[in-house]
């Protein structure tokens, strides 16, 4: 029997939820080291983070040191998708016990790269979330894609392709065990 996406998810959420607690701050501090040398070879001047659940790679470090010299973003939530607000203090907890910056009146539509948490990944490289498809819904607003990062504390990864064309795929997958790049085949000419 193959893989179905709703399987996969159970499986990385367990993955997830069973991993090793004491482990979690050298696994973050690895990741935080892996996220910062990418976005250092990139020109990022807008940038989308996400204030990180507690299964999350923790990525505030990073956001607090890149935030004195790039455009900030932080998703805020808006019906079955999200808009990007400029990323400042103070943060309140909303849906999803999740941390957001206050609304803006700004229509942001453009940004350089997007960081994004996944609970897996599929053969192609798309995302595997928590089935609300908030992401997927956002990303197909955008004018332009931007530089995807997909980042993970534990590498819940399948071959197999099991994800929809709608689902966000990214460029860069990151775990503090592996580094995955999307390989981009031209095809040959004539």
């Amino acid at each position: 029997m193959s893989m179905t996406k709703s399987k996969f998810r159970e499986i990385s959420l367990k993955k997830i939820r069973n991993s090793s607690k004491h482990n979690k701050l050298y696994k973050t501090s690895l990741m935080n080291k892996k996220l910062l040398k990418a976005l250092k070879t990139k020109r990022n001047r807008k940038i989308l983070f996400y204030y990180p659940l507690a299964f999350e790679v923790n990525i505030l470090k990073i956001l607090n040191y890149l935030r004195k010299r790039n455009e900030i973003y932080i998703p805020f939530m808006e019906g079955e998708s999200f808009k990007m607000v400029p990323f400042r203090l103070p943060l309140k907890k909303k849906k999803f016990n999740i941390f957001e910056a206050g609304n803006t009146n700004r229509n942001i539509n453009k940004i350089d790269i997007a960081i994004v948490p996944t609970v897996g990944v599929d053969g192609n490289l798309q995302r595997v979330g928590f089935g609300k498809g908030m992401y997927d819904r956002f990303f197909d607003k955008l004018k332009k894609r931007p530089y995807i990062i997909f980042t993970q504390l534990e590498f819940c990864y399948t071959k197999e392709h099991i994800c929809d064309d709608y689902d966000v795929a990214c460029d860069l997958l990151l775990t503090p065990s592996k580094t995955i790049t999307k390989v981009i085949r031209e095809k040959n000419r004539k």
